[in-house]
């Protein structure tokens, strides 16, 4: 490790590596415990991987931006691959009136009335699933059932839900860097997925009585552009399922991990919620978001110059031991309250109540249903620029 100017640590080390991705853990706590703040060298950026720095840049909107990308690629210097996010890639004040609306949207009132259907649904996949013993974790339980309810909620055409993962895939490998191998198998993988997506966007293409059609009711009334109703249903397509499912699967492997907390569910399953926050704090589903410094400014003792790339580390804040006693251990138990998952302030994430309700209904489910839970072989880790977690976890159950 050498140094840049003011003594703040330069780092050699790629995170967006395949051997980092196989085994993250390492590059995050070397970023996090080099200092407050480091210099990545192999991609040019700033990161942090504490827990104060990170709250504090989440909070700093007027200096830390969203429009001009939230990963690696500044998109105001270098052609991005769509069009920006309304939610996610918008400042104040034009942030102001899609959050509103996409709040309204996803209301605890409206999550609450979906609660009881999206429930049900999670008894039916789990006990169509376990009956067999033997099964995936990840497609069977924490891919299939949010591509069972989520989709049909928003409003969704039949035709063409097989493009989902895909597209999501794309996107966030594009978070990260854009001249390796898995970005581009992403881009080839994902050829008609945009296509589809284009088509999916469209008012003509969905259930206007779900929750898509409150968009492009809003934009009858002028509140919105036809065209910004359409990339608001856009953000369900691009980010409402993959950090979902993959936090779903971290739970359950957790749990298969940790005897404690799984006799702690199996005989409470009203602890679901509890169990599902503390993976995402000790398992971050996605473990970056970037910024970009609007305008030059002194962060954890470096000067940071505007239109550079900072990269919130929430994984490796979620695991600060500044912050978190014994990080490294899943503790239902812990106050888990602060942790960075989802972020902070007016950008976190606004589908955050409908993935915690899905995983909750899941994870209920299944400890209602099973005794005991064995991962028979080491699971496929997803390798995604952005993304955290699994694509095959082979388990067996016996049933209550």
């Amino acid at each position: 490790m050498t140094t840049v100017a003011g003594g703040v640590p330069l780092l050699d080390v790629d995170p967006f590596s395949v051997p980092s991705l196989q085994d993250p853990h390492p590059v995050e706590d070397a970023i996090r415990e080099a200092g407050p703040i480091v210099w990545l060298e192999s991609h040019g950026v700033w990161a942090t991987g504490r827990a104060d720095l990170v709250q504090e840049i989440f909070l700093d909107q007027e200096t830390f931006i969203s429009s001009h990308g939230t990963g690696l690629t500044n998109t105001a210097l270098q052609a991005n691959w769509r069009k920006p996010s309304v939610i996610l890639e918008q400042d104040q004040p034009q942030h102001t009136a899609t959050r509103k609306l996409m709040n309204s949207v996803l209301s605890l009132k409206v999550v609450k009335q979906l609660k009881e259907d999206f429930q049900a649904e999670a008894f039916a996949v789990v006990d169509e699933v376990c009956a067999r013993g033997e099964f995936d974790a990840v497609t069977d339980l924490a891919e299939a059932f949010p591509l069972r309810v989520l989709p049909d909620a928003v409003g969704l055409a039949p035709e063409g839900r097989q493009f989902l993962l895909k597209y999501a895939n794309l996107n966030f490998q594009a978070m990260g860097p854009r001249d390796d191998a898995l970005y581009e198998e992403a881009v080839v993988q994902a050829a008609e997925a945009t296509e589809y997506v284009e088509w999916q966007m469209r008012r003509e293409n969905l259930d206007q009585t779900k929750l898509a059609g409150k968009f492009f009711a809003a934009a009858d009334e002028g509140a919105i552009t036809e065209e910004t109703a359409g990339l608001l249903v856009r953000t369900f397509l691009s980010a409402g399922l993959d950090t979902t499912m993959l936090g779903i699967g971290n739970a359950l492997l957790a749990l298969s991990r940790t005897p404690d907390a799984w006799s702690a569910l199996r005989a409470d399953p009203s602890l679901a919620r509890t169990v599902f926050e503390e993976t995402l704090r000790c398992h971050a589903p996605s473990p970056y978001i970037g910024r970009t410094v609007g305008k030059r400014t002194e962060l954890g003792g470096a000067v940071l110059e505007p239109e550079q790339k900072i990269i919130n580390c929430l994984s490796a804040a979620n695991r600060d031991p500044r912050r978190w006693p014994n990080p490294e251990a899943f503790d239902i138990t812990r106050d888990v309250r602060g942790h960075s998952a989802f972020g902070y302030g007016i950008h976190a994430c606004v589908g955050q109540m409908m993935a915690r309700m899905e995983a909750e209904c899941l994870l209920t489910a299944f400890a209602t249903r099973v005794d005991s839970l064995e991962v028979t072989a080491e699971p496929v880790r997803k390798l995604n620029h952005w993304l955290r977690g699994y694509t095959a976890m082979p388990m067996r159950v016996t049933l209550k």
